[in-house]
């Protein structure tokens, strides 16, 4: 039995979640979206990719983001649970590019939890903390969506693959640039005859 969509998203304040998969940076920039205020995103300075505030714009008001590039891994960890326990941004966006141990997760989540922050980190695959909150599978589902026209955004599979506070689930979801709305998609099914 899936829990409903609602249950899980917008995530859980005070905590930390993971993101991981080909549609991370479509996540982050949805949960972004959702959350008042500024946005505080890590990144380790030697990245050669760049956020594009002209793709965010069609999620939420760049202007609100603040972006942080620190020199290593290790240094970003520091920015994000500073960020999280100071509690003046609702959310602290973090890529990791190394696997983080249990007290590093832990830290985080007591950060997070100080400064009632909510902090997403991005990681890659099996690179998930045994402390996360939640962890998420994202990733693009155009191969089943024909019938979509230009207007619309790409239908995404959202999977938590772990939630400690509940049951796991798997939602088609699709971003509304026009609303700047999340809307959960019915599953397609088949048609009686076919």
């Amino acid at each position: 039995m899936t829990i409903p969509f609602d249950h899980c998203f917008p995530l859980r304040r005070a905590r930390v979640h993971e993101a991981y998969g080909p549609g991370a940076l479509g996540f982050a920039a949805v949960v972004c979206a959702g959350t008042d205020g500024s946005v505080i995103w890590v990144r380790e300075a030697w990245r050669h990719e760049q956020l594009n505030p002209v793709g965010l714009s069609r999620f939420f008001d760049p202007a609100r983001l603040l972006l942080a590039h620190a020199p290593s891994q290790t240094d970003a960890l520091a920015v994000a649970e500073d960020a999280l326990r100071d509690g003046s941004v609702p959310l602290v966006v973090i890529e990791l590019s190394q696997p983080i141990g249990l007290t590093e997760g832990r830290r985080l989540q007591l950060a997070a939890k100080a400064g009632k922050s909510t902090g997403l980190c991005l990681i890659g695959h099996d690179m998930g903390s045994n402390a996360a909150e939640t962890r998420w599978h994202t990733a693009p589902l155009t191969d089943i969506a024909p019938n979509f026209t230009a207007e619309d955004s790409t239908l995404m599979r959202w999977e938590i693959k772990k939630n400690k506070s509940g049951t796991l689930g798997v939602w088609d979801v699709r971003w509304t640039h026009s609303t700047y709305r999340l809307d959960v998609v019915s599953p397609a099914g088949k048609r009686p005859g076919s």
